[in-house]
């Protein structure tokens, strides 16, 4: 799981230099798109060989929460981050096991994970939510069909259509399996996977505030 790690957080880092500081090169964006695919695939595989999922929610929880202000800062946006959104998405996969057997009330407690997610509002919305659904109950070899639909309906819906390079990320990781052993290698501290995203989030925030020439107090306002 380490070089999907890796991945994650190099395709994030790249997606949100690209938005910042050169939002009119689309090259960066595309790159970005594949970062949520595999931070939802890595949080999958996490929910499913965890020994412990209450400590892994709350460790999760925590990240969100000490990510948000950095979030809002850097992108100046009044949404939950993303990974409060992937938090979400774990609650759900717990609660839908405690319901196992139960069809009915897991497909309502999906539908209400998903709406709340898009109203409330989260980074990604009821996107981020069915992709996580895809990568947990699909056979692996309907991952890429699924993904790409959701993407269509996504785009006709919202219009995302950069979204669409995400499914790049599922194929990957579906299509070149000799090549993600082979990336074994590449070691991720557990300290570095934890702190990497509200620890970036900071300092892009610092980096755009000193460099921007917009006051601290602009920024507030802009929340």
């Amino acid at each position: 799981m380490t070089k999907l790690q890796f991945l994650a957080m190099l395709t994030m880092l790249i997606d949100h230099i690209g938005l910042i500081w050169f939002p009119e090169n689309i090259a960066w964006r595309v790159i970005g798109r594949l970062a949520l695919p595999f931070y939802a695939f890595t949080m999958v595989l996490g929910y499913f060989r965890t020994s412990n999922i209450h400590r892994y929610l709350k460790r999760t929880a925590v990240i969100a929460i000490l990510s948000q202000l950095p979030y809002q800062f850097a992108f100046q946006r009044l949404e939950v981050n993303t990974v409060g959104s992937l938090f979400a998405c774990l609650l759900l996969l717990y609660l839908l096991d405690k319901w196992n057997g139960k069809p009915i009330p897991q497909a309502l407690l999906a539908a209400g994970f998903a709406g709340a997610l898009e109203v409330l509002p989260f980074s990604y919305g009821a996107y981020v939510v069915m992709l996580v659904l895809i990568y947990r109950y699909a056979q692996t070899q309907w991952f890429t069909l699924f993904h790409f639909s959701l993407n269509a309906v996504s785009f006709f819906i919202k219009g995302w259509f950069i979204q669409a390079f995400s499914l790049f990320a599922t194929i990957f990781i579906i299509y070149m399996p000799d090549f993600m052993r082979s990336a074994d290698k590449i070691k991720v501290p557990r300290l570095v996977w934890r702190s990497f995203y509200p620890l970036h989030l900071a300092i892009i925030a610092v980096v755009y505030y000193v460099t921007s020439n917009q006051s601290f107090k602009d920024m507030i306002r802009a929340l």
